[in-house]
């Protein structure tokens, strides 16, 4: 499955309206007939949220057991305020379930699909399942006249639904994604005992929808009575998104437990210091932070983790992810040396020098890194970063870079454009400087490795690499 974690990512913007004649609505406008592959926790909680909301749903599987628990009136799964919901949706006539797959399409616009992806022994996902509703969902669409769309809400790899699924529903069918049938990815953040309140209340909506505005205004009329405004993006970024959100979560709760092993072990309350993190809207429970670039430097986040690790082991308290932090933030620094290696060109020009913009500072500066290890392999280098010039510079800072780092200062190039006569690839780690002295790359050939993403339209190319994007 690796393999289908590459590839590119295209947008998706339509939002255009599905003519009103072609679907079957049920009594109200923006109101269908759903399907809903898998009686399991997300497929269950699915279904009776969305009779709830005044759609007619079929939900369907092949355990005849949870068919005729839930046709009881009955939740097949534990879940507060999940049986009522069930069972005044059943009475209503609003919801049933069926082992009958080909019936189910038939008599129904949308089909959800929401069976398990299971962790193999390996760590590599279960898809077996997936692959077998695809092909049903496909040959009951071979039969249909109508414009069918399979919405995908079961969690896989970037790439599956392009790879896997979406073959299979066109080889079943004999019908293209997107003209013959609808085709869509919406992951699902639901929490076991909360889930009927993350339904109503999201803290994201995400459609993974590409040249198909029939489905994405079906997606977006199901999705009508949240205010929230769905993030519309392609079905590999959809994908991607659930992976990200699951790893974040792991990796908060995984940091909140680490911290509290060390405050308790130097006799600290760990909830009172937590408390205090997480009232920082500005930085810590913010977007601050959490963009995909290069490493983080300067006096602080280096210092003090390590200083957290020794006191960790003095302790007797092993600290793992935040050795992984680290270990991760060197990943960083080799990604970017690696994509200079990669060009084969020996002159190397480097945009920025400081930790980061808008200071002198070079303590634990990733991009200081990045010019060791340039000049340890033999390449030729220049720099340039406005802020670092010797006739500037002061106190600890001139001290560090004349005494520590000699072999730097005579590398300093006093402009932009005469970094870029020398250099065949420019390294840019300081978005802003490279910016204001673009007007100098103007008819030039150069290679440009991008690690702080100059413009958020670019994508990597033949003279353009970015370092995540």
């Amino acid at each position: 499955m690796e393999s289908l974690v590459y590839g590119k990512f295209n947008s998706a913007r339509s939002r255009s309206k599905a003519p009103k004649s072609q679907e079957r609505a049920v009594g109200k406008s923006n109101k269908f007939r759903i399907s809903v592959f898998g009686i399991g926790y997300v497929g269950t909680v699915s279904a009776a949220c969305l009779a709830r909301d005044g759609h007619e749903v079929v939900a369907v599987d092949v355990n005849r057991s949870k068919v005729d628990v839930l046709n009881k009136g009955l939740s097949p799964i534990v879940e507060p305020r999940l049986n009522e919901s069930i069972l005044a949706c059943v009475r209503a006539g609003r919801l049933r379930a069926t082992t009958d797959a080909r019936a189910a399409v038939l008599s129904t616009d949308i089909s959800f699909i929401c069976v398990g992806t299971p962790s193999q022994e390996n760590g590599s996902l279960e898809i077996s399942f997936v692959s077998r509703v695809a092909e049903e969902i496909g040959k009951s669409i071979a039969k249909s006249t109508n414009f069918h769309s399979v919405v995908m809400r079961s969690t896989m790899l970037p790439g599956t639904m392009e790879k896997i699924v979406i073959p299979i529903l066109e080889r079943s069918s004999n019908k293209r994604a997107g003209r013959g049938f609808g085709i869509a990815y919406l992951p699902e953040f639901l929490r076991e005992g909360t889930a009927i309140a993350d339904y109503d209340h999201p803290g994201t909506i995400v459609f993974g929808v590409e040249d198909d505005p029939r489905t994405l205004q079906r997606l977006i009329a199901v999705h009508e009575r949240i205010s929230l405004e769905p993030q519309i993006m392609s079905i590999r970024a959809a994908e991607a998104v659930k992976y990200a959100n699951n790893a974040w979560h792991a990796t908060k709760i995984s940091f909140a437990n680490e911290v509290g092993l060390l405050c308790k072990a130097m006799g600290v309350d760990s909830h009172e210091v937590m408390n205090a993190v997480v009232s920082d809207t500005k930085l810590n429970i913010s977007p601050a932070y959490l963009k995909p670039g290069f490493a983080f430097g300067g006096s602080c986040l280096p210092k003090d983790i390590s200083a957290l690790r020794h006191a960790g082991r003095m302790v007797d308290i092993d600290t793992p992810l935040l050795g992984a932090v680290l270990q991760a933030n060197e990943n960083q620094i080799q990604s970017a040396f690696r994509l200079v290696t990669a060009t084969e060109k020996r002159r190397i020009g480097l945009v920025g020098l400081s930790f980061k913009p808008d200071t002198d500072d070079l303590r634990y500066s990733p991009l200081l890194e990045i010019a060791e290890r340039l000049i340890g392999r033999g390449y030729e280098l220049a720099i340039y970063d406005s802020n670092i010039r010797l006739s500037r510079l002061t106190g600890v800072n001139r001290d560090y870079l004349t005494k520590r780092l000699p072999h730097i200062t005579c590398l300093l190039r006093e402009n932009m454009s005469d970094l870029v006569d020398f250099a065949e690839v420019l390294v840019v780690g300081n978005r802003e400087q490279f910016r204001k002295n673009s007007l100098s790359l103007i008819g030039r050939e150069k290679i440009i490795i991008d690690l702080v993403r100059i413009n958020p339209d670019r994508q990597s190319g033949i003279n353009y690499r970015g370092l995540c994007w």
